[in-house]
């Protein structure tokens, strides 16, 4: 069952954090996404980022619909309109992009998913918004930085910004971030790090997960 924009959208505001990750082993990739469940976080992207990417999303798409009816699972690293069918097919209930496509947005519109762009210009946001982009990918954040986003929020009133690519999980630079005027921050290997997925260390990341999620929450 598809779940709708605003849904999606309350549930990351809420949760303020989008965790992303990829893994090629399916079994380890479902471990990853329970250990996160169990947590509390109910909206998590996976990575379009290896061979496997498309046969384990239809994997944990299946686990997320028999086990966490609540959850929402997005696909990342989606540049091309055939990739985003595909993941559409496979059942992602929203699409992240790197990149600005208007091929890629027309497919994600007309299946009604929330579509979210990553951008580095004003120019790209107009763009964005142009295509119905109702949450905008800061990419890369550590980058942009905090002082981009609270130079342009004022260009674009109203629009949802999410950054992505070395945003810590320091209390410094997560305030900063929502200081800045986002509304969740993207984390992928600062989270979900080398160490956990060696070690296969769920329970680490469970807890880890949830000391974080109490971290956004004194943060904002």
């Amino acid at each position: 069952m598809k779940k709708n924009k605003e849904a999606i959208l309350a549930t990351l505001k809420q949760q303020g954090l989008l965790p992303l990750y990829y893994l090629d082993s399916q079994e380890e990739s479902a471990a990853i996404l329970q250990a996160m469940y169990n947590a509390g976080v109910r909206i998590v992207e996976y990575t379009n980022r290896g061979h496997a990417a498309l046969k384990n999303f239809s994997y944990l798409s299946g686990l997320a619909n028999r086990e966490m009816p609540d959850l929402h699972l997005g696909i990342g690293t989606i540049k091309t309109p055939q990739e985003a069918e595909a993941f559409i097919s496979a059942g992602a209930d929203f699409i992240v992009s790197p990149i600005v496509s208007t091929e890629v947005a027309s497919v994600v519109n007309a299946a009604g998913l929330l579509w979210v762009p990553g951008c580095m210009t004003p120019t790209e946001i107009h763009l964005a918004q142009q295509n119905e982009a109702l949450l905008i990918k800061l990419f890369p954040a550590n980058v942009l930085g905090t002082g981009f986003m609270s130079a342009i929020k004022e260009l674009f009133p109203g629009q949802l910004f999410i950054p992505t690519g070395g945003v810590d999980t320091t209390q410094e630079n997560i305030t900063s971030w929502f200081q800045a005027g986002v509304c969740a921050v993207g984390m992928g290997s600062k989270l979900i790090t080398k160490e956990i997925t060696a070690n296969k260390n769920y329970s680490l990341l469970e807890q880890q997960t949830k000391a974080l999620l109490e971290l956004i929450g004194n943060c904002r």
